[in-house]
């Protein structure tokens, strides 16, 4: 079987190829990639080469696919595993493989690390080891792209999970947000911020009385709050607010205001700024918990707490970086049942637009770019599809396709590209 990959040497040195897989072994599985959506990560991974800790050291004589969100069907089962797959079964992966009995610090992950496994190819094969850990996981919902999207909305669902509160005269500690209780999502419009306002909406175990979303540009809040609006939000209990914070005299004082002065008792930080980190540390409640989600290029990067609170009114912080295999099954569940990643998404491409937009990827404005691997077209914003398609007419289908979805991706969108991706190029 042939793939067409993109493939790492080193520092920002990607090629796409195209060579031979080969057979499957027993303990394997050969499947098609449909989707992938591109990650800042890969960005680190690909300008870091050989630097990364996901990335192996014989990288430019062993090169890796990269990609790690990515979806599509299996094509042929390894007799080890046909008893749970079979061929036409939809997946997405969990790329961050976790060891709990095997070796201290392995890093070894689709996308990173493996010759044969990567979400931007056309075919790749599955390693026994993914599906011993329990990592290949079925998606039954409509299309592909949620699939796709399932582990960067993870990410917030495990931050979400990883928040706690103490009990008063108690060691024991609370895991969550507390149910009920007001929440502020600092930063909060751009692509993860919109997934962690999707997720926090639909939630049926629990969910904030208050959820306040701030930002400092009005043209991202006002989409963020087209998409998941306060009438939405209002039939759930939930309040929502939208908060530009440059136009308030006094921000930390206006949003401890919204709470009547008691401050949040969860509170998320989605960009590495520290007059942000300061601002969510200022409007903590008693025994708040500040979620430090955004994660820092610079190793040496600080930023001043009140250690005042933290000893007399205990709040306290906790990051995370990813979320866990519980938590990509939660996000599969959530979109069979309705919840919808689209609003990440802002441009789709072919497998050859992969290598210039994970290399500018900082650069590129907007949220989430998904790759249609066994296409090549060039990198496109959906806000440019009714332009692209005066001259196109595939173009103009998927343009019409997404005004009937409040501008969104959406399943009948994806259906045109697998159908007429060809007629994209060029």
């Amino acid at each position: 079987m042939k793939t067409k990959a993109i493939r790492l040497y080193g520092k920002k040195d990607l090629r796409m190829e195209e060579f031979e897989l080969p057979a499957i072994k027993e303990d394997e599985i050969l499947a098609k990639v449909v989707s992938d959506s591109i990650c800042m990560s890969s960005y680190k991974a690909a300008t870091q080469g050989t630097d990364h800790k996901r990335i192996p050291d014989n990288v430019a004589e062993a090169p890796i696919i990269i990609g790690h969100e990515f979806a599509g069907e299996l094509v042929e089962i390894g007799s080890k595993w046909a008893s749970r797959f079979k061929a036409g079964d939809k997946f997405s992966i969990q790329p961050a493989l976790n060891y709990e009995d095997g070796p201290v610090g392995v890093l070894s992950a689709p996308g990173y690390s493996y010759a044969h496994i990567g979400g931007d190819a056309t075919y790749v094969i599955i390693p026994n080891e993914v599906m011993e850990l329990g990592c290949l996981l079925p998606y039954e919902g409509p299309g592909y792209y949620p699939a796709s999207l399932s582990e960067p909305l993870s990410c917030v669902i495990g931050a979400m999970h990883a928040n706690y509160h103490t009990t008063p005269g108690s060691y024991v500690h609370k895991m969550e947000i507390v149910d009920g209780g007001k929440m502020a999502i600092l930063a909060g419009v751009g692509p993860m911020g919109l997934a962690a306002i999707n997720y926090a909406l639909r939630r049926e175990d629990r969910k904030p009385s208050l959820l306040v979303i701030t930002d400092i540009d009005q043209d991202r809040l006002d989409r963020a709050a087209s998409l998941y609006t306060v009438d939405f939000a209002r039939s759930k209990g939930i309040d929502l607010r939208y908060v530009n914070t440059r136009e308030m005299k006094d921000p930390t004082a206006g949003l401890k205001e919204l709470t009547g002065g008691s401050g949040y008792d969860d509170v998320f930080v989605f960009a590495p700024v520290v007059p942000i980190i300061e601002q969510a540390d200022q409007i903590l409640a008693f025994d708040g918990c500040l979620n430090f989600f955004a994660g820092p290029s610079d190793p040496n990067f600080t930023a001043p707490l009140n250690f005042y609170k933290v000893h007399y009114e205990f709040t306290h912080i906790v990051g995370t970086s990813g979320g866990n295999t519980d938590d990509m099954k939660e996000a599969l569940e959530m979109m069979a049942k309705g919840l919808d990643p689209a609003g990440l998404v802002t441009h789709i491409g072919g497998l050859d637009a992969v290598i210039d937009t994970t290399l500018r990827l900082p650069e590129i404005p907007g949220g989430k770019k998904l790759i249609y691997t066994h296409f090549e077209f060039p990198l496109t914003a959906i806000s440019d599809f009714e332009e692209k398609g005066k001259t196109n007419p595939v173009f103009a289908e998927l343009h019409a396709a997404c005004a009937r979805h409040k501008g969104l991706w959406n399943v009948e969108a994806e259906n045109i590209v697998l159908e007429k991706g060809h007629l994209l190029k060029g």
